[in-house]
């Protein structure tokens, strides 16, 4: 009788999610926490370590790893790692059932660190419970809170956490990510598909690392085109943007409105539309301000686009200014709160062109 696979054996050979494959494991590996890194090296090497931490900044900016990679450095194995969801695990009840675990002694290392992820999800009383807890900690006990709403945590908490702020990364970081690991999974991706995919990530090193996997799933060979990136995260052909400046820039708000429908009809969605509206508008106003950055833009417009964009940036593109860029960061805000997402951008074009 053939042998059945158990599940175990099937997920090991399931294809691992990128953000999970490419997460940091160590201080060196980290990508846009230079100054957060810095500091918690030196805490380590020092022996300076506090009894809390808390790591606070958008979702998908490292958090969570680099909780891991201080418990890796402190020596911590997994017997002595503990890693908890506040949002499941919020009432005060399982509050008390940590603070009874801090108690016990690790198993293996120097010490047992707790990381508790999304804290802000605690309740009040559980709230209270964790800060008995972190008021007077064991000596072997290191906690690490995690949100993404610093906001909703108790001042109570934070004035006893040594607090960072994780900031979001910058586009170029998350565009050379997306370049290195395409190269590591042996596949070549185009610049400007590149740029695409950091665009969407929006600041997020798992949200990009997500669409690009997305982008290899689809894709049938190991060279990925602008245009197959675009199909994926619902993009309009970069023709049709430029069309749409071309009539920006003519004050043409026919042609405006029948390049949008026209790329909305060919599957682009109107967040992205606008996105990319916004992105290249907000490079037209730098190259008119500041053309020394030209040089910066062209890495990631790319040099024709670049030519057309430049173009538009003189006296051929004068109704492309501030004031039109506001109103297309306003239609960008308002798309996922209207009930059509095209009718922002629509409005923003009668009011600036109408």
């Amino acid at each position: 009788m053939a042998k059945t696979d158990t599940p175990q054996e099937i997920l090991q050979r399931a294809p691992q999610a990128l953000y999970r494959k490419y997460r940091p494991s160590a201080f060196d590996e980290v990508l846009g926490q230079e100054e957060i890194v810095t500091v918690l090296r030196a805490a380590v090497e020092q022996g300076k370590i506090g009894h809390a931490y808390l790591f606070a900044g958008g979702r998908g900016t490292g958090k969570t790893s680099m909780a891991r990679i201080l418990a890796a450095a402190l020596g911590t194995s997994d017997q002595d790692l503990y890693e908890i969801d506040a949002a499941s695990n919020r009432q005060v009840d399982d509050a008390r059932q940590l603070r009874e675990g801090v108690a016990t002694l690790p198993f293996e290392s120097t010490y047992k660190v707790y990381i508790l992820d999304e804290v802000h999800m605690f309740t009040k009383d559980a709230f209270n419970t964790l800060l008995k807890t972190i008021e007077e900690p064991p000596a072997h006990a290191i906690f690490i809170l995690a949100t993404t709403e610093l906001d909703k945590v108790p001042d109570t908490i934070q004035s006893r956490c040594q607090v960072f702020q994780f900031k979001k990364p910058s586009h170029e970081v998350l565009k050379q990510l997306v370049l290195d690991v395409a190269k590591r999974e042996k596949v070549t991706i185009a610049p400007a598909g590149a740029e695409l995919v950091a665009l969407m990530g929006d600041g997020s090193f798992r949200d990009t690392l997500s669409i690009l996997q997305k982008v290899l799933t689809v894709s049938k060979d190991t060279k990925l085109s602008e245009d197959e990136v675009a199909k994926v995260v619902g993009a309009p052909p970069t023709s049709v943007i430029n069309s749409f400046l071309t009539a920006l820039a003519a004050k043409d708000i026919a042609a405006a409105l029948g390049t949008l429908h026209k790329g909305l009809a060919g599957g682009a969605e109107p967040r992205v539309f606008v996105l990319l509206a916004v992105s290249k508008v907000r490079a037209i106003l730098l190259l008119r301000f500041a053309p020394a950055l030209a040089a910066e833009l062209t890495e990631q417009f790319g040099e024709d686009d670049i030519t057309f964009l430049q173009t538009l940036a003189g006296k051929e593109g004068g109704a492309i200014n501030a004031a039109l860029l506001a109103e297309l960061i306003t239609a960008l805000l308002e798309t996922a709160r209207s009930p059509m997402p095209q009718v922002p951008l629509e409005l923003a074009l009668y009011r600036t062109l109408g």
